[in-house]
């Protein structure tokens, strides 16, 4: 009688599966399938779970607003004079607001902030260092709406007073960071683009447009710090 033999077939081997980067994965000898790396996420938006200090301000009725209807739409009504506010306490505050997406706060921040920059003169300059952590704050949330008016304040801000511009370059490396990323953002499918600018809402249009204010009013050393921060920035200055 013949005795049959089995053979085993061997066993493919099987490659572990870990997350790319991690300790695992780059263990030598270890077959590993690390498949493809995370997405950066350099373009996602970023939420704060704190609410900011202008809604607490403004939820607890410390600031001398209202709202005022008018037959050109809404706008706050001051309930004294702007140019009497004490602007190191008020302005960095209405910044801070510039993070606000819901109403009424977010109306109130960004209206804010044009009311007393258009009114302010000499009492700005001084209150610069304490605009710069909001500003960076508001930018760091990428938030396309958020962005697009901080851009736009920044623009008001530099035209705002003599030497604001200039003051503003040594914070250029807080600032310009996420103006880094966005500059080359722009809505290009569709009617999309024709509409974004209509309403001044894309962002790499507006990052273009802050930068050269920048430039223009921040003084000789403006550009090699804008250059140094934004290396694709070219001079609008040029002849």
């Amino acid at each position: 009688m013949s005795q049959t033999k089995i053979i085993a077939k061997p066993q493919k081997d099987r490659k572990e599966r870990n997350d790319a980067f991690t300790t695992k994965a780059m263990k030598k000898g270890c077959q590993t399938n690390v498949g493809f790396p995370p997405p950066a996420g350099a373009f996602w938006e970023r939420h704060s779970s704190k609410p900011t200090s202008f809604r607490k301000f403004y939820e607890r009725g410390d600031f001398p607003i209202a709202l005022e209807h008018d037959t050109k739409g809404n706008k706050i009504a001051w309930k004294v004079e702007i140019e009497k506010l004490d602007y190191h306490h008020y302005l960095p505050l209405f910044f801070d607001g510039l993070r606000e997406t819901s109403h009424p706060h977010e109306f109130f921040s960004r209206q804010g902030v044009h009311d007393m920059l258009e009114h302010g003169g000499s009492k700005i300059l001084p209150v610069i260092p304490q605009l710069i952590i909001p500003i960076k704050m508001a930018l760091n949330t990428r938030g396309p709406s958020v962005v697009c008016t901080t851009l736009k304040v920044l623009q008001h801000l530099v035209v705002s007073a003599d030497m604001v511009g200039e003051a503003l370059v040594p914070y250029y490396r807080q600032i310009m960071p996420i103006l880094n990323i966005f500059k080359n953002k722009n809505v290009n499918s569709g009617d999309g683009i024709d509409y974004s600018q209509q309403k001044r809402e894309n962002v790499g249009d507006l990052i273009q447009e802050t930068l050269e204010s920048f430039e223009r009013h921040g003084g000789e050393d403006a550009f090699i710090n804008i250059k140094y921060m934004v290396p694709t920035y070219e001079s609008c200055m040029l002849n």
